[in-house]
């Protein structure tokens, strides 16, 4: 137990260091958008994405008066506290750690994005859900307790539906044996509130809004032709494995191919991972693991569909993130019980975050030196509402060059363009600032263009 409790410390503190390294601290377009959501409270202007997040920012912003450091600290937080419960709780602290060592956790944690808090609030739906099929008494109270994180699931990602669905999903698909157990009555409760507390939200957002969910601000989406079908297919299957996920962004022949190899070791995953979830059907936690592979499987269908019909992400690590982790923890769980030594376990898990967290740091930077850079031309531009990237042409390459076999390759990382990066700079510094996509404001004295702010690597 020593050995994870070690690793659970290095995790905190590889967690807090990397997005210094990062060009854009793990600030993106969505993280502008939060940001702007929450500079905006208490009279939000938009519910293109519900309140959960940019009202966690706003509270921290209002202590650090800074809105990275605010998305800093909140994603320090939530990686500390899960760990600290986890062990406090002695709720499957081995299998906890080892979470952390997969690509899910190391992308979501590190970024300014609600998946962060998400999969919080997931971690902590598993352990009143396990309370509830495992405790024969406060049934009820631990019904309460996962409403309650469900419904607060929603109001960080509008995704948190599908984790509704899937458990609705499970009541169906297990209701005649549900009926029989000490827990039907508790778990009906739960289905109940969560969805009353979901419907209240939408209805909050329609009163105050006209929209559900914003839907009436998405564009339509991006592209079903074949090609992007297939990518968003392969990103699905590749919720089965814990560490890899790159996926180039290219549309070549030769990302193809590679995805292609990527889903080979999915199929080896989803062959080897089988044979584990075959022994849960003796496991104390059965039904648990049941609910578990649901929320994966339901989450995963439903976003992928709901992606051809609205403008979102193609699937990937970041939208798949919480069908990867309800799959890694159930494995984690039955292996732990089933397996006799975690020699094997613990060597791949150690190795992929390494791996994992070098390859973050394949093209370091300095945050704080960039932010520091931008900072003071700021105030020159203080009357400015809109901000638009006229430096999508200037191209920043990155060329990678392989020991051993004198080759090289290239790749353009999209969050080392200059434009991007002083896109996301900006709108952490001034997040009333509005980023546009296209140049349609006709008083151009009220927009800031990126090439106006001047950079050392311009």
């Amino acid at each position: 137990m020593f050995k994870y409790k070690v690793l659970a410390v290095i995790i905190v503190i590889v967690y807090f260091l990397q997005p210094f390294f990062f060009s854009n601290g793990g600030i993106g377009a969505d993280s502008l958008s939060y940001f702007g959501i929450a500079v905006d409270l208490p009279h939000p202007e938009t519910d293109l994405f519900p309140l959960g997040y940019p009202v966690l920012l706003r509270l921290m912003y209002n202590i650090t008066q800074d809105w990275f450091w605010a998305s800093k600290i909140l994603s320090t937080l939530f990686v500390v506290v899960i760990l600290s419960f986890s062990y406090f709780k002695k709720f499957y602290f081995r299998e906890t750690v080892l979470l952390f060592t997969g690509k899910t956790c190391l992308f979501v944690f590190l970024q300014a994005m609600s998946e962060g808090p998400f999969i919080f609030l997931l971690y902590f739906l598993f352990y009143f859900l396990h309370l509830m099929f495992s405790e024969k008494s406060k049934g009820f109270q631990n019904a309460i307790f996962s409403s309650v994180i469900l419904v607060c699931m929603f109001t960080v990602r509008y995704s948190g539906i599908y984790i509704y669905a899937s458990v609705v999903f499970f009541f169906f698909l297990m209701f005649f044996k549900l009926k029989k157990a000490t827990w039907f009555k508790p778990y009906l409760l739960f289905v109940f509130l969560s969805g009353l507390g979901i419907a209240s939200y939408l209805l909050f957002n329609y009163l105050n809004f006209g929209s559900f969910t914003g839907e009436n601000l998405r564009g339509s989406a991006m592209g079903n032709l074949p090609i992007f079908i297939l990518r968003s297919i392969l990103g699905v299957v590749n919720v089965v494995d814990p560490f890899i996920g790159i996926k180039p962004a290219s549309l070549s022949f030769a990302s193809i191919a590679f995805q292609f190899l990527v889903l080979l070791i999915d199929i080896g995953i989803i062959i080897y991972l089988i044979k584990f979830f075959k022994k849960a059907k003796n496991d104390s936690s059965y039904n648990f693991h049941i609910v578990l592979w649901c929320m994966a499987s339901v989450y995963a269908v439903a976003l992928l569909i709901s992606g051809w019909f609205q403008q979102i992400e193609e699937m990937n690590v970041r939208m798949m993130a919480a069908a990867n982790i309800c799959l890694f923890f159930s494995f984690l769980i039955l292996y732990f019980k089933n397996v006799s030594s975690d020699k094997w376990l613990w060597r791949i898990c150690c190795f992929f975050f390494v791996f994992l967290t070098a390859y973050n740091l394949k093209d370091a930077d300095n945050f704080l030196k960039n932010k520091k850079i931008i900072e003071p031309q700021m105030s020159q531009f203080a009357d400015r509402k809109y901000l638009y990237n006229n430096e999508r042409h200037i191209e920043t390459i990155t060329t990678y060059h392989l020991l051993f076999i004198n080759k090289s390759f290239q790749y353009k990382h999209t969050n080392k363009q200059i434009g991007s990066l002083k896109e996301n700079i900006i709108g952490t510094l001034n997040p009333k600032i509005k980023w546009l996509l296209n140049d349609t404001i006709k008083d151009k004295s009220k927009v800031l263009y990126t090439s106006e702010i001047k950079f050392e690597k311009d």
